[in-house]
């Protein structure tokens, strides 16, 4: 009988009588030793174990190409202030928090209660060290934005972490980033715990592949979780500059198996942070911001340039992270300076003389469609008579280039079905009609760019495959935005099981 829960998978799976979207006929779906062997017309199947799926719809295993798994795994046992309209207001709520929760109850890390999502740029006050003090009386608090790269603390936190702070308590990029993987360092059985369960849950989301970008290095977490059973899905582990004379040492190279890592762990990008993000004001830009700055060029072209030359001398392929237009150009120029292809985390504001360079050069943008939704607000008060070309997917595409869709988590939930729903319409569940609807992409495209390119599923792919409840081309909306997944499969082993499917088997 069949056992979705069985590991390792049985060398032989049948997927019976199912359909790939748009397909009218059923088939059966043939897999050996983690591979799809053969696509039969639905008929009885009689060799290996048969998994009897009813007509439910499949499609390649979708990825999430931009993950910071630990701070996503640990955002659930944080305090949300992402609901904050106010600077005031986010203070009030710590307070209340700080009042109404047994004594050390509240924290995470060491005594310091954590709070993660506030969004300070569209907030009518200015975040103060005074206001924060007042609200915490003495306890350490450490409040991360929504996009990572602000951390809001007050007095007694700036003591304990050994950072100083001026009249705002606001710590900005990497000194932001130091203070957030402090936080962080947890028990590692904590850790993993968390990541495990946050894992799960994305499996049961379809995801069956993640490009990890945690501001650490990679690999040898994810190398322990394996040998301790992690089997959720693919990781590509992502290296940071910083860490690039390691890594050629090493002798690591993108897309190279890890050993250790059962198959699953891979060498991702090389990640290359030049600007800093919307929300903090830092993503530089051609045209200055209200308060008259124009953000923050955190590399230099000429230091930029060094690095993906290294890059390509060492066989990794560059992820650089560029938000502002201008750093958008200053990336373009690096790619085709160095005569390198690869990735452009994020792309969110372009000029309209550079879409057409990201096809040209062979560039990837790597986009967070829901980012367009959380921050309309902030990209209409920021980037005021320029919004055309903020997240601009679909002009992205019409010039030639490639989308790979991700979340940013935990700057958005790790969910590819948010992801999609917010590329195709643009809209979120507030009720506000879509932001800039000539921007959006359709389903298939959006299927595509969240499949590392796969349209459908073909002998010789590696059986990684989702299954579904309905047809993705053409449930309603609604639907399309939360859609039930029935069953995940890594490598044709079941890693998500719908109980209902469990049942009818």
């Amino acid at each position: 009988m069949f056992n979705a829960a069985a590991d390792p998978a049985p060398s032989d799976v049948v997927l019976a009588s199912v359909r790939q979207p748009g397909d009218a006929a059923c088939s059966n779906i043939h897999i050996r030793d983690g591979r799809i062997v053969a696509i039969s017309a639905a008929g009885p199947a009689r060799n290996g174990d048969v998994v009897h799926l009813e007509g439910r719809h499949v499609i390649p295993g979708l990825w999430d190409e931009h993950v910071h798994m630990t701070q996503w795994a640990l955002t659930a046992s944080r305090m949300d202030l992402s609901a904050a309209r106010s600077a005031r207001e986010a203070a009030a709520a710590v307070r209340a928090r700080i009042a109404g929760t047994e004594a050390g109850a509240a924290t995470e890390c060491a005594g310091t209660l954590v709070g993660v999502g506030f969004r300070d740029a569209v907030w009518v006050d200015q975040p103060t060290l005074e206001m924060l003090d007042d609200a915490t009386q003495g306890l350490p608090a450490a409040l991360i934005s929504h996009d990572l790269h602000c951390v809001w603390l007050n007095s007694a936190a700036g003591e304990r972490y050994g950072v100083r702070l001026d009249a705002s308590g606001l710590l900005k990029e990497e000194a932001a980033f130091d203070l957030t993987r402090e936080l962080g360092q947890l028990p590692e059985d904590i850790v993993d715990a968390k990541v495990l369960a946050a894992a799960k849950d994305a499996a049961a989301r379809g995801i069956v592949g993640i490009v990890d970008f945690e501001m650490s290095w990679n690999r040898d977490p994810w190398l322990r979780r394996i040998a301790g059973g992690f089997r959720s899905f693919r990781v590509d582990a992502g290296i940071y500059a910083q860490d690039l004379g390691r890594a050629r040492v090493l002798g690591l190279r993108t897309g190279q198996d890890v050993p250790g890592g059962e198959g699953l762990l891979k060498v991702g990008p090389l990640k290359v942070l030049i600007d800093g993000s919307l929300n903090t004001r830092t993503a530089f830009c051609v045209s200055p911001y209200p308060d008259g700055g124009r953000g923050l060029l955190t590399v230099s072209e000429a230091e930029l340039l060094a690095l993906l030359a290294e890059a390509k001398q060492g066989g990794l392929v560059p992820a650089v992270h560029a938000i502002g237009d201008a750093a958008n150009r200053v990336a373009l120029d690096a790619f085709a300076a160095a005569g390198i292809r690869g990735r452009i985390e994020h792309a969110q504001f372009v000029r309209e003389e550079d879409f057409a360079r990201f096809g040209q050069l062979g560039v990837t943008a790597s986009v967070q469609p829901a980012h367009a939704l959380d921050d309309r607000d902030a990209a209409e008060a920021n980037w005021s008579g320029r919004t055309t070309r903020a997240f601009a997917l679909r002009s992205l595409l019409d010039a030639g280039a490639t989308l790979a869709l991700g979340s940013d988590a935990p700057v958005a939930q790790l969910d590819p079905w948010t992801a999609m729903s917010a590329a195709t319409t643009r809209a979120g569940a507030d009720g506000r009609g879509p932001w800039h609807p000539e921007q959006a992409i359709t389903r298939a495209e959006a299927l595509t760019a969240s499949a590392r390119g796969r349209t459908r599923i073909k002998i010789g792919d590696p059986a990684d495959i989702v299954v579904l409840d309905g047809d993705p081309l053409a449930v309603p909306d609604a639907v399309f935005a939360s859609m039930p997944v029935a069953a995940t499969l890594v490598a044709g082993r079941f890693r998500h099981t719908d109980p209902a499917l469990s049942r009818a088997e």
